[in-house]
């Protein structure tokens, strides 16, 4: 009897793996739930905002959606003097979760003073957050999380060079972080990036595309662990990390051809770069 209700179990439950599963996330989308914690002794209320928010190519088509969490203090309504924090880790590939449950977040993971967990495993409020001070929002960029290309069977296949290199990188998240910013009405509110390990180079790029491409100045970027910019390394790839510099000292004498001499500083750096 008992290897008749087995088989039975896995009857039903083999065509779950037989045939694919194709659930998604919708490009668009966002669910908020009301929360309370105590940060220094003072209880905060906060919404929680799990969502994804779409990014367009120049067409206007939807090529892609990032998944983002938003934690925002509920019980401040005037926002303008309200700081919003942009939260970003490392990696590349590396999504926005040390950050948020290691760190500022208002829930974090159980571990010792030296990062190890403690059983039994699970979260605990987060004293230290700074959420009492500050809106935060972590992003994860493309293939992090939930965060994926999107692409439909009537148009042609997406062009994945306009993510993963360090400058299409920077581009598309300044696009999607305007986007986010004039979604939730904070274009008064003092903004500031926070990123640690590659999220230092990448804050570091985002700060000058939103002001030279979005027109959006910050009030401040904070760099978490920065990455070693005087590595010792050997061979070819020590001559090639110099090769902006000399870029950059040679548009500065005019002694660039005509074709490139022309341009921005930044866009001369960025062709050298890649």
């Amino acid at each position: 009897m008992n290897y008749l209700k087995l088989f039975s179990v896995i009857f039903l439950l083999f065509p779950l793996t037989f045939f694919p599963q194709d659930r998604k996330l919708e490009a668009s989308s966002k669910v908020v739930t009301s929360h309370q914690v105590t940060i220094k002794n003072k209880l905060i209320s906060y919404t929680a905002t799990a969502g994804t928010q779409p990014v367009w190519d120049k067409e206007g088509k939807v090529i892609a959606s990032l998944f983002y969490t938003y934690y925002e203090r509920s019980d401040i309504k005037d926002k303008s003097n309200r700081p919003l924090i942009i939260s970003f880790n490392g990696g590349p590939g590396s999504a926005s979760v040390w950050m948020h449950i290691a760190y500022t977040g208002p829930q974090i993971l159980k571990i010792d003073d030296e990062g190890f967990p403690i059983q039994p495993y699970g979260i605990v409020p987060n004293e230290n957050s700074i959420l009492d001070v500050a809106d935060i929002i972590y992003v994860n960029p493309v293939n992090t999380a939930y965060s994926r290309i999107i692409e439909s069977d009537t148009t042609k296949k997406v062009d994945t060079k306009q993510f993963f290199g360090v400058n299409s990188d920077v581009k598309y998240l300044a696009e999607w972080i305007n986007t986010f910013v004039t979604r939730s009405n904070r274009w008064l509110s003092p903004k500031y990036l926070i990123g640690e390990s590659y999220g230092t180079t990448r804050v570091a790029g985002l700060a000058l595309a939103l002001q030279n491409q979005q027109w959006m100045y910050l009030n401040g970027v904070i760099m978490v662990s920065p990455m070693d910019l005087g590595i010792k390394r050997e061979g070819p790839v020590e001559v090639a990390n110099r090769l902006p510099f000399f870029t950059a000292t040679a548009w500065y004498y005019k002694k660039l051809p005509p074709a490139l001499q022309q341009k921005d500083l930044p866009d001369v750096l960025a062709e050298s770069e890649n």
